[in-house]
């Protein structure tokens, strides 16, 4: 049985430059300001901005400049933070430079123990525009008592397979984290219910605040209800307190009482061959995801 999770979901523009000290301060003052918060969330990118007048070509070069191994100075402040805040802490994603030297976008988690436990890189850059490598893995973090946490980046929501696995793997709450200033915000908005009411899960989708990005940060239940969003790009914190094993009661009752998706397929049903994926669902397994079934579930580093 879970618990009570209580979340703070940062709508901030970027810390320019990766300033770690300004941004130390300010979770600082925001754990003190909520000191029932467990888990802060902060936008795509939030410390991996080009700093202002850095030059017009700025943004396209920052994979390149910006990057550096997951492991340095910067991880380690970064969990030392979360240790001595004791907080779960999901700093927004940064240019990783892998060990065979492509570039990443990755999205580190850190403990209330001073560690960090995860780090998922983004599957689906949003080509042409971005230049990262895409990632390989699925990750879902363990928070002990108070659940499985799934991550994905930006336009990782225009890709339901990504979500569906998450949701398979044992996630009850997925955590998106985004960078959007364009105009197809309002698509993303209607992708987070979608994804929340399909897999029956809670989504978190935290955006930047302007001029980084244009807001409207949501957090989503279950059964697709927005328990509390963001009218605008303005600079805000949204705070919840959310149970995750709700996950378990939505899919045994269903959604309004009523849909049922996980319980679809039955064990002597034939499979469905899915040529697009050279693979197929199959009845045996489907529904594993379901929260209690541990053996789907892990916490991964990309």
């Amino acid at each position: 049985m879970s618990s009570p999770l209580p979340l703070a979901l940062v709508q901030a523009p970027a810390h320019p430059g990766g300033d770690l000290d300004s941004f130390a301060s300010e979770l600082e003052r925001l754990a003190r300001q909520r000191p029932a918060v467990r888990l802060f969330v902060h936008p795509e990118l939030h410390l991996d901005t080009p700093a202002p007048g850095s030059g017009p070509d700025a943004g396209e070069a920052a994979p390149e400049t910006l990057a550096r191994p997951l492991d340095g100075p910067r991880d380690r402040r970064l969990a030392e933070l979360a240790g001595d805040l004791g907080v779960w802490l999901i700093p927004g994603s940064v240019h990783e430079r892998g060990g065979d030297g492509r570039i990443h976008n990755t999205a580190p988690v850190y403990s209330p123990e001073g560690r960090r436990v995860a780090a998922y890189r983004k599957i689906c850059p949003w080509r042409p525009y971005e230049t990262t490598a895409p990632g390989g893995e699925f990750v879902v973090v363990d928070m002990g008592a108070y659940g499985r946490v799934g991550l994905t980046i930006c336009y990782d929501a225009w890709f339901p397979e990504i979500s569906r696995n998450l949701a398979h793997l044992g996630a009850e709450l997925i955590v998106h984290l985004v960078r959007t200033p364009t105009s197809d915000r309002e698509q993303e908005l209607v992708l987070t219910r979608a994804h929340a009411i399909t897999n029956q899960v809670f989504v978190a989708s935290v955006n930047a605040a302007a001029p980084t990005g244009v807001g409207r940060s949501l957090l989503v239940d279950p059964e697709g209800r927005v328990r509390t969003h963001a009218p605008g790009a303005e600079a805000c914190v949204l705070t919840d307190v959310v149970d995750l094993s709700e996950t378990a009661r939505v899919r045994r009752y269903g959604t309004a009482g009523l849909t049922r998706p996980w319980d679809q397929f039955r064990p002597g049903d034939a499979p469905l061959d899915l040529p697009l994926y050279a693979g197929r669902i199959d009845p045996a397994t489907w529904g594993a995801g379901r929260p209690g079934t541990t053996s789907h579930a892990s916490a991964g580093t990309a």
